[in-house]
């Protein structure tokens, strides 16, 4: 097997990810450190994998390995983003630590942290890489004279409205203590579909270029990769279409019944996926688009809940940044 050119790479370990512990940690670095210069530095707060992103642009590392959920990866690619594409931007590779890992199982890793080192390796050996897309969003912000906040760079889905209100209730959950897992998520949508106000009152109004706007939505997913994400093993793909390959995905959704949302999940989980029906509405391949609302709505990139807003501004960005294959 060829051994790798000398890399120096920076290892960047969450140790708070839902199924990363010391001893896979110290196996995967064992594993790493056999082919490549490592540093290894785990993180100590939120925010801190994005300033070790900055860190590995400004110092001229040539790979971050990102070990931890898409938490984790959404900030180092803030960080190594924060000035925008270049070639000069270190590689990314992802070894999967979280619950649910979309954007590492999108790139083919293996859901087994081990196996999916070994994959990561075989890969830097062969000169696997790839250009992906990404996506930008912006947040408008609540109340008078509110602003569009800076972009902020996603790897796998940005929302507003529905989901991530979802997402805010298994963090509260998460925060007393419970473990995330897909039961947790699905208890958390039944309850926030059934005791919330936003699907019998939508309050959020799509923008897409070059077409008539559209209202009376309560759900609205933008989506770069496919599946959107994962109960257990079991795919949830609102939009089957949505590639790296290809611009940005929609799955928007307005007033609806419990029956006709039974329906819509059903779709999506089905091994052919292929959501219809009136409330739902999809879009393939946009290069932008804006949500409005006429009240605070929540707002997530990549399953973090970012807080409240009246509107997001989301782009394309093809060819982003390099990734191990």
């Amino acid at each position: 097997m060829a051994s790798l050119v000398p890399m120096r790479a920076l290892v960047v370990v969450n140790p708070a990810a839902t199924s990363t512990t010391a001893t896979m940690r110290d196996n995967l670095v064992g594993a790493l450190a056999g082919d490549l210069k490592l540093d290894v530095v785990e993180t100590g707060h939120r925010g801190h994998a994005r300033e070790l992103g900055v860190r590995a642009v400004t110092e001229e590392v040539d790979l971050v390995v990102a070990v931890g959920g898409d938490g984790t990866v959404n900030e180092v690619v803030n960080g190594l983003l924060e000035r925008g594409p270049d070639p000069r931007v270190p590689m990314l590779a992802v070894v999967p630590g979280g619950s649910t890992n979309v954007f590492s199982r999108a790139l083919g890793r293996s859901r087994d942290p081990v196996t999916a080192t070994a994959e990561i390796l075989d890969s830097l050996r062969a000169g696997r890489t790839r250009l992906v897309s990404l996506g930008t969003a912006s947040a408008l912000g609540v109340g008078a004279g509110a602003e569009w906040s800076a972009p902020r760079w996603f790897v796998f889905a940005a929302g507003l409205g529905f989901d991530a209100e979802v997402i805010a209730r298994v963090e509260a959950q998460r925060a007393r203590g419970r473990r995330s897992t897909g039961p947790l998520y699905v208890r958390q949508a039944v309850s926030a579909f059934l005791l919330g106000r936003e699907r019998r009152r939508p309050a959020m109004t799509l923008h897409v270029p070059g077409e008539p706007a559209r209202e009376g939505l309560f759900l609205c997913l933008v989506s770069n990769v496919s599946p959107w994400t994962y109960l257990g093993a079991r795919p949830v793909n609102p939009s089957p279409d949505a590639s790296f390959d290809a611009g940005l995905d929609v799955f928007a959704m307005g007033r609806t019944g419990t029956v006709g949302m039974l329906r819509t999940l059903r779709q999506a989980l089905a091994r052919q996926p292929d959501t219809r029906g009136r409330s739902v509405h999809r879009w393939h391949d946009l290069e932008g688009l804006t949500l409005t609302a006429d009240r605070p709505q929540g707002w997530q990139l990549d399953g973090d809940h970012l807080g409240a807003a009246s509107g997001l501004r989301v782009r394309h960005v093809p060819a982003a940044l390099r990734v191990v294959a």
